[in-house]
Parts: C-alpha cells; sequence; structure tokens
C-alpha cells in the first residue's frame, strides 16, 4: 500500500491530503527511466573495459593472436634451423672454396652486419608480443644478409671456376707427339751444340724426332696466330696463343693442318712431322713462351705422363747432346 503524504493548512487548521499531479508522475517516470538507461549504459561499458567479459569478437581476436603468435615462434625455430644450414655453407665457403682459389675469406662481421638504426623496427614497437616481433624480424634481416652476402661469394667462385677451367685448359700440358715410349726425345731446353756451326747455344725448345707425316698436336686451347713458312729457319711452322701469357711455337712441319685465326683445342692435329727449313733430319722442335720469355717444355708435360715419366724424359733431355736445328 503506498504511503500517503499529508500537509498542514494553517488557514484551516487542519491536515489534508498531498495530491501528485498526473504531468509530475510522468516526469518523475521519466526521469527514472533515463536515469536507468544511463546507469546500465555505463555499467555496460565499464564491463567491456574488463577482463571478466569478453565479447565474440573479442575472443575471435584473442584467438588469432595467440595463433600469430605460435606461428611467429615456429618461425624463429625455422630460422634458427636455416641460420644453422647457412653457417655450414659460409664454412664451406671459407675454409675450402675461396681457399681453393686462393680468395681471403668474408668476415663473420661482414656477413651478419645490418645498418643499426634505433628506428629499424619503431612501427613493431607498443604491442604486447613486441620483443617477439622485433627479435624475429631481427633475426631475419640478418638471415637475408647473409644469404645475400654468400650468393654474391658463390657467383664470384663460379665464374672463377669457370675461367680456372679455361686457364687449365690452355695450359699447354702435352707433350706435341706421340711418345709413350719416350724414345721421342732427341735433345732438351738449355745450351747445346749447333749441328751447322758445332758451336755451344742456347736451345729454346725440345726436338722429338718422329718419322715425317707424324701427327703433331696442340698441346693446349688457343688460337692458331700463324701457319706459314714466313720465318727463316722454322720451315714450315705453326705459332698457337693460348691466352694467359702462353704461346707455343711448333716447326720444321712438313705441312700443317690449320690456318691464322683458327681456334683449336689441345690434342687437335695441326700439322705433320717434316724437316723444312733449316734441320738435319725429320723432327718437331717444340717451343713454349710464357710473358713473352721462353720456358722449358719439360715443365709442362702433367697431361700426359707419371711421374716416373716424367723422371726419365727429364733425364734424357738433361743430356747435353747436339741439337737436330
Amino acid at each position: 500500500m503506498a504511503k500517503v503524504k499529508y500537509y498542514y493548512d494553517s488557514e484551516n487548521l487542519a491536515y489534508r491530503k498531498i495530491k501528485t499531479k498526473k504531468r509530475h508522475k510522468f516526469a518523475y517516470l521519466v526521469l527514472f527511466l533515463v536515469a536507468s538507461a544511463l546507469f546500465g549504459f555505463v555499467c555496460f561499458v565499464a564491463l567491456l573495459n574488463t577482463p571478466y567479459f569478453d565479447t565474440p569478437k573479442d575472443r575471435l581476436m584473442a584467438r588469432q593472436i595467440e595463433n600469430l603468435k605460435l606461428n611467429y615462434e615456429v618461425l624463429d625455430k625455422r630460422i634458427e634451423e636455416l641460420s644453422t644450414v647457412t653457417a655450414a655453407i659460409e664454412d664451406r665457403d671459407n675454409n675450402l672454396y675461396r681457399t681453393y682459389f686462393n680468395i681471403s675469406p668474408i668476415a663473420t662481421e661482414e656477413r651478419k652486419a645490418i645498418v643499426k638504426d634505433p628506428n629499424r623496427y619503431a612501427e613493431l614497437q607498443g604491442y604486447d608480443n613486441t620483443k617477439l616481433v622485433a627479435t624475429t624480424t631481427e633475426k631475419v634481416d640478418i638471415l637475408s644478409k647473409e644469404l645475400a652476402v654468400q650468393s654474391k661469394s658463390l657467383d664470384a667462385i663460379l665464374k672463377m671456376a669457370k675461367e680456372k677451367n679455361k686457364f687449365l685448359s690452355a695450359i699447354p700440358a702435352i707433350q706435341p707427339v706421340r711418345n709413350e715410349n719416350l724414345k721421342r726425345m732427341a735433345s732438351g731446353f738449355g745450351y747445346r751444340t749447333d749441328p751447322f756451326t758445332k758451336a755451344r747455344k742456347m736451345h729454346e725448345g725440345m726436338d722429338f724426332t718422329a718419322q715425317t707425316g707424324t701427327p703433331i698436336y696442340a698441346t693446349g686451347d688457343g688460337v692458331v696466330a700463324q701457319a706459314d713458312a714466313t720465318a727463316s729457319g722454322y720451315g714450315n711452322h705453326v705459332v698457337i696463343r693460348h691466352g694467359y701469357g702462353y704461346e707455343t711455337l711448333y716447326t720444321h712441319m712438313s705441312k700443317y693442318n690449320c690456318r691464322a685465326g683458327q681456334r683449336v683445342k689441345r690434342g687437335d692435329v695441326i700439322g705433320f712431322v717434316g724437316s723444312t727449313g733449316r734441320s738435319e733430319a725429320p723432327h718437331l722442335h717444340y717451343e713454349v713462351h710464357k710473358e713473352g720469355k721462353v720456358a722449358n717444355p719439360l715443365n709442362f708435360y702433367y697431361g700426359n705422363i707419371s711421374a716416373v715419366e716424367y723422371i726419365a724424359i727429364s733425364q734424357i733431355a738433361n743430356q747435353e747432346n747436339q741439337s737436330l736445328d
């Protein structure tokens, strides 16, 4: 039962009921409803900002964050594995590949160096998992730098390997005539007796005796610079420029089997033994030039003879006998 309120009427000396007007009742009701709604809204906002009340969207975002965190941890482990593999490649690069080609190793600081910028990861700061994300990002940057340096190093080594194969193919490394039994060596490099003047003079090549028509082989890859009989005393002769400072000369041929400007490979037949020019008997006079200076051809016969054969041919070549030209 609602309470009845009274007021004292001093004129009539009596208590009278307080009658509330309908419009006042309606105003009170509206005020109450507004206050209740405002209070409810404030409580709702307060609940939204507490960890005790999550909306479906909040729960979805939380799961996504945990999933991303897990992915970062997996990525971090993969980066560690890749770093281990990269370190092994770098070790082989420094201690095997670069050593083989006589190149200075790349320092670890150079391989792992990245630009030191305090603001480099500024956009990653201010989050719950900032440390994890920033650390992983830095590892990726370092790994990328290592791979870039390693790729550049391997490119340089590959280029040198191709160049070295080319260089090894160009060196005059075989005997210019077949000499299985080592009996074709007639005269070696050094001072010998001239067959015509009988004077002792420098013999700048090696003489191989053979029947006329015996094939003569290019001792290394190169380009034929001369194939003619214009040089005095050489008769029919061939000059091959191998590059890298090497040049070989083949003289007294019965005929040549190449032309100037022709590219030849080691083992190609470039002519045939003869006795043209200043020659006492059918033979091949063979010379090796390095950087414009004559070199002992004996030092280059590693391509087709064994160590024992090398010693035997060396003993024959070093005998001071009479040359054939």
